[in-house]
């Protein structure tokens, strides 16, 4: 056979593995086990929720259906309504302060400085913690007698920051952003070094500086990542519990009672597990409706891989 023929052979089979002719994909069958524990553990239980929603128990007794007894309480109740709002300000201020720290983190550890590797190591510690040490660690730090605000008065005034609603957030959101800051420096690392050096090698012939690169390059390559890491934060900003358990217990008073919290205290202190059946759901409905808007509005809903057969 000539090298034309095998040239022509060669293309039609490119181009048919490209189209996904003679290319074999997983069958259903291997999906079962995931779609089985999928159901079992995910929609069972949530299928359970919705149901308890509408009923009155105390988690001793047997439910009693109420009808929207729970939801017309939750409708009328200020503090339902104020943790939703506070809620979604504690997310709104993950994503802020986590998102650019991240990025630049994530970017660094992908070069080839000296010394990155012991140096991310030790900046990837926190990210080994639980959210419960964690939240141990830091209220022991900021109590205002022994901890650092109480040695430092002309920073911290009587050192009480979680005395006021705005230094009590304003805490939660430190906290959060020193553990999870690593999380999703690891994820920009991963998508920092997938950008094809190509692109850095022919910036730099056309004289683009490193900042250049950085906006030009590095963070349009990123944005799928930065999507990813988004809705990472949205999901972890509206099931924020065990840092307020902790650190302030919804306080002072009910300035700190984000959503999870107020089930929590409907549930386990109050034993109104209707009520609190009905909060969950209304967080899996809001957590799922801006991950699809997020989605939905970014485009990466639309987004496709670039690797060959995929």
């Amino acid at each position: 056979m000539s090298s034309l023929s095998l040239a022509a052979v060669s293309g039609r089979r490119v181009k048919a593995r490209r189209a996904g002719v003679g290319v074999t994909r997983p069958g259903f069958a291997w999906a079962i086990p995931a779609t089985l524990f999928f159901l079992l553990f995910a929609i069972l239980p949530l299928a359970l929720v919705a149901v308890l929603s509408f009923t009155s128990w105390d988690g001793v007794t047997a439910p009693h259906f109420n009808g929207l007894a729970n939801w017309t309480k939750l409708i009328h109740d200020p503090v339902m309504t104020q943790s939703i709002w506070l809620t979604l300000v504690l997310t709104v201020l993950g994503i802020v302060t986590q998102t650019p720290i991240s990025i630049l983190l994530g970017v660094w550890a992908a070069g080839p400085q000296r010394n990155r590797a012991v140096l991310s190591a030790i900046f990837f510690v926190p990210l080994l913690l639980s959210a419960t040490a964690v939240s141990v660690l830091w209220r022991a730090l900021l109590d205002p007698n022994f901890g650092i605000p109480g040695q430092l008065p002309s920073l911290f005034g009587n050192g009480n920051l979680l005395g006021s609603q705005a230094g009590s957030i304003a805490v939660l959101t430190f906290v959060g952003m020193w553990q999870f800051t690593p999380l999703h420096a690891l994820l920009y690392q991963g998508g920092a070094r997938a950008v094809p050096q190509v692109l850095y090698q022919a910036a730099a012939i056309d004289g683009a500086g490193t900042v250049r690169q950085f906006f030009h390059i590095t963070l349009p390559q990123l944005r799928n990542t930065m999507i990813t890491s988004m809705i990472l934060m949205v999901v972890g900003g509206l099931t924020t519990f065990d840092t307020v358990l902790i650190l302030t217990q919804g306080g002072p008073g009910t300035d700190t009672t984000v959503s999870a919290y107020y089930m929590y205290e409907q549930g386990f202190k109050e034993y109104d597990f209707g009520a609190g059946s009905a909060i969950a759901l209304v967080l899996v409905v809001v957590a799922t409706l801006i991950s699809l808007a997020v989605v939905r509005l970014s485009g990466y809903d639309k987004m496709r891989s670039t690797a060959e057969g995929i």
